[in-house]
Parts: structure tokens; sequence; C-alpha cells
């Protein structure tokens, strides 16, 4: 395999969500550096830095967890593919997430419904929205999803739920595209350094804090994976071997496992 500079990226666009900080942010830095002045279109709350609504890197703001507005982006996202390349296929990063702590029954019936608004609806409206130029022009769906995707999740049942979602999801997809130029790939973090914790409620300390990945470690390595075609990733050789654990223990005991290291994370 070629070094990180070297690796190929055929893309001529690129499309993602929640690229102002964490882990979308370090993707659009490390696919600058592998394809110097790449159209890319950003779609979040707050504009991703040297963005703008004119510009090559464009901003369109939208609040994904909200139908209408994800409408009124994906149709600004079709006009800015027009303005660039023609031909060449694009790559989709549904990287936007989030979650929220605590027991369920004791959780905002409204704030689950807003993870799987961000999480699910507004994955399957844009890569539903941006299917037909895909296959037009081939290219790759990449969604963010995270090693919950593999266990049961207490405290936080609806993020890992929806992350389960995606994995299944898109290994289907990618067997229903098979015959196509289009591929979808799944890149699973573990606990990583960005304002997730934060909003979710979350604390991050201990053994967990020590094997926390940076947002630049793993879009490199789901960049790198990208490049081999796999169809999904698992970033951190420690999220590795508990992903692997995971899929062969009964899930009765992975659930109590996952609920012990959960409860140690809830803020004081």
């Amino acid at each position: 395999m070629p070094s990180f500079e070297n690796l190929p990226f055929p893309f001529t666009s690129v499309i993602l969500t929640g690229g102002s900080s964490g882990i979308g942010k370090s993707l659009i830095e490390h696919i600058e550096r592998l394809n110097p002045g790449v159209p890319i279109c950003n779609l979040s709350r707050r504009c991703a830095e040297g963005f703008s609504a004119e510009l090559k890197r464009r901003q369109v703001m939208v609040d994904l967890s909200d139908s209408a507005s994800r409408v009124g982006a994906i149709s600004e996202v079709l006009a800015f593919l027009e303005e660039g390349p023609a031909v060449g296929p694009i790559l989709l990063i549904n990287n936007a997430g989030f979650g929220n702590y605590g027991e369920f029954h004791l959780s905002n019936a409204a704030t689950q419904r807003e993870i799987i608004e961000v999480n699910m609806n507004a994955i399957i409206d844009l890569t539903s929205g941006l299917m037909p130029i895909l296959l037009q022009r081939g290219g790759t769906v990449m969604n963010v999803a995270s090693v919950t995707a593999f266990q049961p999740t207490p405290y936080i049942a609806t993020y890992g739920a929806t992350k389960a979602f995606l994995l299944q999801w898109g290994y289907a997809l990618r067997h229903e595209l098979r015959e196509t130029s289009v591929r979808v790939m799944t890149v699973c973090p573990g606990s990583t350094v960005t304002p997730f914790h934060d909003r979710a409620g979350m604390q991050v300390s201990g053994p967990t804090s020590k094997l926390a990945q940076t947002p630049d470690q793993v879009a490199k390595e789901a960049l790198v994976a990208l490049a081999r075609g796999k169809a999904h990733v698992v970033t951190g050789w420690s999220n590795k071997f508990m992903t692997k654990l995971a899929t062969i223990l009964p899930w009765g005991l992975v659930t109590r496992m996952s609920g012990q290291v959960l409860s140690h994370l809830r803020r004081q």
C-alpha cells in the first residue's frame, strides 16, 4: 500500500455532512492533502472554516434534524454538482451524528426522535436524493457509524441502535449496488476526542480516555480503507479487538459489559 500522501483519490467532487468540527473537519483536511482543489460541499448548522456559499469550498447551512431543511439542502447540493465537473466519481460522506446520555425512561422523547432524524433519516434522504447522479457518475457513499454498531449500548440506547442500522444498511446497499459503479462503506470509530461527548452529556476518563483516538487518526484510517475498497473499517487496534469480542460472546453478556463501561461515563 502506498504512503498516505500517495493514496489513490479518484473523486472529482466531495459532499459531506458535519464538516465544521471533529472527524468531518479532519476528513476535509486530509482530502485536501490527497487532492488539492477538489470541490467540497459541507452540510451543517455551523460554517466550516474556509467555506462559503459561493466558493468551491461550498457551505450549505442546514438543520439535518428537519426534513424540510434537508429537502432544500439537497437541491443546493445538486446545483453545486452541476457547477463542477460534469464527469467523474462523487464521494458522499454521511458523517454528522449525535447522541444523548442517560436512561431512556428518564429521557426526553423529542431528543430521541432528533437522534433518529439526524443519524438515520437525514442519511436516507441525502443518499436517496443524490443516488441518481451517483449512479450516473459513479462514486462511494461513506457512512460514519461507530463501534456501538456491534453491541447493545445501555445509557445511549437510541444512538447505538442508529449506528447498528447504518452498518447493516451499508452492507445491504453495497450488495444491491454491486453491479453498478457505486460502492458503500461504513466507518466505525470508537471513542474519539471531539465535541460529541460534551453534547451527549458524557465524560471520557480512565481507560476510555487513554484509548481514545484523535479525529485525524480516524480520518486517515477511513481514507486508507476507502482506497482499499473495504466494506467497513473499525478504527484503532483496541476497537478492533473489542468489536471482534462482541461478535462472539452472548448478547446478554455483551450488554452487561457494555453497560458497565458506559455507566462510568456519566458526567457528574
